[in-house]
């Protein structure tokens, strides 16, 4: 996408310091590789990231989990997070896309076994993966794996050249979201449709049901999780990667690096 004219941010050349040190001046915590299928790339994830520790930073990895046993223990030591799309449970699909299924269910067991904190989206498409008995295939391995991984199931919208399918409502990831409940999943989100889906958007305790984060889009609204990451309502652990300090979402909308500007949320 890179190439193309119309692609939203030109490339921007940067050393691995000169990332950290821009993420540090706008005080980020955590500096994340995503995009462009990152692990065709993994020694410069691992260049940066040697220096994003360096300086304190946490960092994490984003990425369709098409990758090798090799590259994944290479990465290991160098990160905290990882976010896997999973498109779908049907490797017919997969092979449409010009890959296939097993390789990324292996990437998911194997990042889960390593303690990197793991979480997964899938990314709903009308008539392609949005079959509820793909959904419930998909959702019980997740659960198989471990209960306590996020899953995030999001809104397809045309775009680009993707535009034969149709937008996904509210109502689909409503319903996506209640199969992975019934799958076991503790905590099940639907993302990029503020406002409409309901507590979909929130974390809750799974063990005594209150209200743990309230977000709105990109917006921390509510926080009330121990500095520990306990829950105040029961003290029940809550899994995650928790911070002392919440200082909230600064930004309305992913940092673009060709902006060079972040607006203030009030």
């Amino acid at each position: 996408a890179l190439r193309d004219p119309a692609a939203l941010a030109p490339p921007d050349v940067r050393s691995p310091g000169e990332l950290v040190h821009e993420a540090v001046g706008l005080g980020a915590r955590l500096l994340v590789s995503p995009y462009n299928a990152p692990l065709i790339t993994a020694e410069w994830g691992v260049a940066v990231f040697r220096e994003a520790r360096a300086a304190g930073l946490a960092t994490a990895f984003v990425s369709n989990g098409n990758g090798t046993p090799e590259v994944i223990d290479y990465l290991h030591p160098w990160i905290d997070l990882y976010k896997i799309d999973l498109k779908g449970f049907d490797d017919r699909h997969y092979r449409e896309l010009g890959g296939r299924l097993q390789p990324i269910l292996d990437t998911i067991q194997r990042v889960h076994a390593a303690g990197i904190w793991l979480e997964i989206v899938t990314l709903l498409i009308p008539g392609f993966n949005d079959d509820a008995a793909e959904l419930r295939d998909l959702t019980r391995f997740i659960a198989g794996v471990s209960s306590e991984i996020p899953w995030h199931v999001t809104a397809f919208h045309r775009d680009y050249k993707m535009t034969g399918p149709a937008d996904t409502t509210p109502d689909m990831l409503r319903r996506a979201a209640a199969i992975g409940r019934q799958a076991g999943l503790h905590f099940v989100y639907a993302g990029n449709q503020p406002g409409r889906v309901g507590d979909l958007e929130h974390t809750a305790c799974p063990h005594c049901g209150i209200r743990l984060i309230a977000r709105e889009g990109y917006r921390v609204l509510e926080y009330a999780l121990t500095d520990r990451g306990r829950c105040t309502g029961c003290d029940a652990r809550i899994p995650g990667r928790w911070d002392a300090v919440v200082n909230r979402q600064i930004a309305t909308r992913p940092f673009l690096p060709h902006s060079r500007r972040l607006r203030m949320l009030p």
